[in-house]
């Protein structure tokens, strides 16, 4: 019986491993910097406080895009979100801020996403 290096012969190998290492990073997942952001609705039974004046530093380059400061709920009280410098995930996206609204369980906060330019 022929096994897969004999069969393959050596010169096979390097490209066995480079296929093998790309289906396996397929799989990475990288996390949010900050859960506040993203598409999910929160409830708060109070109104998030005036957002808060930052001072933006400069661009890491011109790709990238400013996502302004947010509060956040969690804990039973508002946390706040400083903004940050974020590559868009395609050129021609932008992003899209979130916010809060008065709604039937209490205030609603929409986080914010990527999403083509407007």
């Amino acid at each position: 019986m022929k096994t897969f290096k004999t069969v393959l012969g050596p010169r096979w190998l390097p490209a066995a491993a480079l296929a093998a290492a790309c289906a396996a990073l397929t799989g990475c997942v990288v996390a949010p910097a900050y859960p506040a952001y993203g598409g999910d609705v929160v409830y708060a039974p109070m109104a998030p406080p005036p957002l808060q004046a930052e001072v933006i530093p400069v661009a890491p380059s011109p790709a990238y895009v400013w996502i302004g400061g947010s509060w956040g709920w969690g804990g039973g009280r508002y946390n706040w979100h400083p903004g940050r410098w974020a590559m868009p995930p395609r050129a021609d996206y932008g992003w899209h801020a979130g916010g809060w609204s008065r709604g039937p369980r209490g205030w609603q906060g929409y986080g914010g996403h990527w999403g083509p330019r407007r």
